[in-house]
This record gives C-alpha cells, structure tokens and sequence, in this order.
C-alpha cells in the first residue's frame, strides 16, 4: 500500500537551498534541529536502493545511496549513526524506508534489496520496515524493457515524510565526489551535523586504468560497459560518466592536486541556503 501511494505521487523538483544532496557510496545524518539542512536526497537509483533510517523520538534520520558493495558493514554504519544522535530518548523507534531498483536482467536489484533486508534483520535493535517500494514494487514495463518507476527520493528531516524527488543541483564538488565512487570507495559520512558542515574527502585514489582509451568510446559502448542496466538510465548517464572520467584523468593523484595538505574540503550553508567552501584555516 504504502509502495502504490508512493508510486502515485509524481516527482518534487527539489532546489538546493536547504538541500543536503547525498551521491552513491554516500550517506548523511542529521536531526530536525539543524538549522542548515532541511532535506536529504539522492536520485539516479537504477539498480542502486535508497535507504532511509529514522528514529522517531529524535527525529535523527539518515539517507543513504547503497549499490551492494558491502551492504552488511554498510547497514551497521547507518545504524550506529542514527542511535549516536537517539541515546537520550527513551521513546520512538527505529523506522527504515527502502526504495530503488527494478526487475532488471541480472537481478541485481532483487540481490540488493535480499542483502538490506537480512542486514538489518541481523541487527540487535528492533527495526520497523515501514516503506518498502523495491524491485519489483518499483517496476514498470515499456515494450519488454523494464524500468524503476522512482529514481530518486528526498526525506524532509523535520517532518519525516518522504517523496520522489529529483535535483537540478548534486553539489558540491559533484565531480570529485563522483570520481571517488567511479575508483572503488567505501561508503563514507559526508556531514557533521553538530557543526553543520559538509565534509568532501580528503580522497586518494591511484591513476583511473585505461581512462584515455574509455573517454575515446562512443555513448553506446560507455552505457554497454560502464552501467549495470543500459537500458534503463537516465538520460544524462553517459555525460556524467564522461565528466567524471575527465576529472580522473585531470587528477590522476588527488593527493597532489586536491588533498595536498590531507585536509577535507569543507562547506557550510549561507544566508541564501547554499552551500559555499570554508576556508580549512578557520576551523
């Protein structure tokens, strides 16, 4: 029921004042008291699921962008950083909200959404499954190709609702940040909620193999080869990868041309609600 409501609602335009806009590999938690972010999002989910975890006493709630990577250590990163901001609260639960993926050729989508629901199973603290709009439940068919009906979702932090969402905004630092996902990191905390700053890196990665001979490929064998389900990306799938692999080769070692003091770069929100760079030196 809860899938079908969800399905119905066509997707939010989310803009970015406010935004707290969470890539893949990424996660961000944060309580109804920041005063800088009122929203977490991500989109471009095809095989990927967005998993939402709230604890209803506090209000702490967390957004992350899993692909199955390692969706075990994942899920207990995700948990222990909720229950950080939850102690003090003896009442409320702990609420999870699974959507993504579709019935794409390799069940890719169906392995993912089995790994989340054992990994939380396996948690010691009880866990309400309250919205689970996966796979299956997130599929529509277009002449014998499958499609995710939802991409992208974004979660209000004060009120707890949640809706399809896209962004014309995915900063900052989108490249960089995509670059680090594309070179095979881990799942990482991207915000400080207590001090209400967003924390990029700092990154290192080793020079991107064969990236010249990737950026010569046309769309067609980018999307073949770089996608877990060609058929169904959005439509600026391959521009992005290509930016991205034009980042790596311009930065074929982050610590010399972007981390070269291994300092994060760090972001707060101003008066207009976006997001501009902090100076490391004022910290």
């Amino acid at each position: 029921e809860k899938a079908k409501l969800l399905r119905s609602q066509p997707p939010q335009t989310v803009e970015p004042k406010g935004l707290l806009y969470v890539q893949q590999r990424e996660f961000a938690v944060t309580t109804p008291k920041d005063g800088s972010v009122s929203i977490l999002g991500s989109d471009d989910a095809t095989t990927c699921h967005i998993v939402v975890l709230r604890h209803t006493g506090s209000g702490a709630t967390c957004l992350t962008h899993c692909d199955g990577s390692d969706t075990e250590a994942e899920v207990s990163l995700i948990m222990s950083s909720v229950k950080s901001f939850s102690n003090t609260t003896g009442c409320g639960r702990l609420e999870v909200h699974l959507v993504g993926g579709f019935n794409d050729d390799r069940q890719l989508s169906q392995k993912l959404t089995n790994q989340l629901l054992r990994a939380f199973d396996l948690q010691p603290d009880d866990v309400h499954l309250v919205t689970f709009c996966v796979t299956e439940l997130n599929d529509r068919e277009e002449k014998d190709i499958h499609f995710p009906i939802i991409y992208g979702i974004a979660v209000n932090v004060k009120t707890g609702e949640i809706f399809p969402a896209t962004f014309p905004e995915k900063g900052p630092d989108e490249a960089l940040r995509s670059a680090r996902v594309l070179t095979g990191a881990r799942l990482t905390n991207i915000y400080d909620a207590k001090m209400e700053q967003l924390h990029i890196g700092p990154y290192f990665w080793r020079p991107f193999p064969h990236v010249d001979f990737w950026l010569e490929q046309d769309d067609k064998q980018i999307l073949q080869n770089l996608s877990t389900s060609p058929l169904a990306e959005p439509p600026h799938f391959v521009s992005h990868i290509r930016s991205t692999l034009t980042f790596l080769k311009e930065h074929p070692f982050p610590s010399r041309s972007l981390f070269p003091d291994r300092k994060p770069r760090i972001y707060k929100k101003n008066e207009e609600g976006l997001w501009e760079q902090v100076c490391s030196d004022k910290i």
